[in-house]
């Protein structure tokens, strides 16, 4: 409830969208009382009825509808904020680093596609709880298992969270950026969809070329080097 509050609250003082809605209500509402006290006759009661049916229903509903996607966005990040203050970030060592890549070279070597998402501060437990629940600690041989082909694991994405892999076959909002290449598979913008809404980094192995890409914090970035995907999962992933 705290946290629905402050999210609407902050969505409605920074949001300049919201703000403006608000404060045309607002208009409308001052509009109708000037004519529903002043303008409208007694006789014209039905007029005066339609007027209060409109600010009490039309208008909140108009309203919600318009803004509902913009408090949804608040309030995830919100409620992201809130479980990751309770359980705290989980940091992953340096061998879960080392099983990852070695996976990942070798799904490149062979030209098979996969998804690996890594959390960081904002929690994606909301896919996992639609995926395929693994719980099990990072290896190399684990990875190479979800991604075999025609295996039941293969299409979605792996999320990882510290030493621990937490589900397979998750599933992402494909992202709507137009400024990328429009031949990108659905593996590619489903891990650009989820580096805009998160801070989390994904690591994307081509099925068609065997390319390596990451896409953290918007961008999607192409690195077949050991070294240069060492160093971003250093950076992005504590």
């Amino acid at each position: 409830m705290i946290i629905s509050i402050y999210a609407f609250l902050r969505l409605m003082f920074t949001n300049r969208k919201t703000f403006s809605l608000f404060l045309a209500g607002l208009m409308f509402m001052g509009v109708s009382a000037f004519f529903y006290f002043i303008v409208i006759p007694e006789e014209l009661q039905i007029l005066k009825d339609i007027l209060i049916y409109m600010n009490i229903i039309v208008l909140p509903v108009i309203i919600a509808i318009i803004i509902a996607p913009d408090i949804r966005a608040k309030y995830d990040a919100g409620w992201a904020q809130e479980v990751n203050k309770m359980s705290g970030m989980r940091v992953s060592s340096e061998l879960t680093k080392e099983h990852i890549i070695d996976a990942v070279i070798d799904l490149s070597n062979r030209k098979i596609g996969a998804i690996i998402t890594m959390e960081n501060h904002n929690t994606l437990d909301q896919y996992a709880e639609k995926a395929i629940l693994i719980n099990g600690k990072v290896t190399k041989e684990l990875l190479l298992n979800i991604f075999t082909p025609l295996t039941p694991l293969h299409d979605g994405a792996v999320i990882i969270r510290g030493d621990e892999v937490v589900c397979a076959a998750a599933y992402f909002t494909l992202s709507r950026n137009d400024t990328f290449d429009k031949t990108m598979g659905s593996r590619h913008r489903a891990a650009l969809g989820i580096s805009e809404i998160t801070d989390s980094l994904t690591i994307v192995v081509s099925e068609e070329t065997g390319d390596i890409s990451i896409a953290v914090a918007s961008m999607l970035i192409k690195l077949n080097s050991r070294e240069k995907l060492l160093d971003y999962l250093n950076l992005y992933i504590k």
